[in-house]
């Protein structure tokens, strides 16, 4: 595999584990905090982009980037598998905060996809 490939591979798997570990999500969502839902949405959204970002330059590593769709409809369906992990470890958010939760990924493959292409005009 190339270099971009194997970093979004292992980013990946590494955001998917940490999104299903209980501890983890107790320890960046301290419920004392009245707007610990919000700060946790912030970190999502962050996480999609640097996901996003590394499939689009492991796209580029492939010569498959020819669709800016794919960043955002791959970071929508990475965020669905996400939900679809934290229902069967146990998560009961709910259809309404799954979807949002699904439209978080899509923002931050809209966002990689803007820094792909800010970063572009550089390289």
């Amino acid at each position: 595999m190339r270099p971009w490939t194997w970093a979004a591979v292992l980013v990946g798997a590494a955001l998917y584990a940490a999104a299903l570990n209980s501890d983890l999500y107790g320890a960046t969502s301290p419920y004392w905090l009245s707007w610990h839902v919000l700060l946790r949405k912030i970190y999502s959204v962050a996480a999609f982009t640097l996901a996003g970002y590394l499939l689009r330059r492991a796209l580029d590593e492939w010569h498959r980037s020819d669709s800016p769709a794919t960043t955002v409809w791959g970071m929508a369906a990475y965020s669905a598998a996400i939900e679809v992990g934290q229902a069967i470890v146990g998560s009961k958010e709910g259809l309404a905060w799954n979807s949002f939760d699904v439209l978080c990924g899509a923002l931050g493959g809209f966002i990689a996809l803007a820094l792909d292409r800010a970063t572009r005009k550089t390289r």
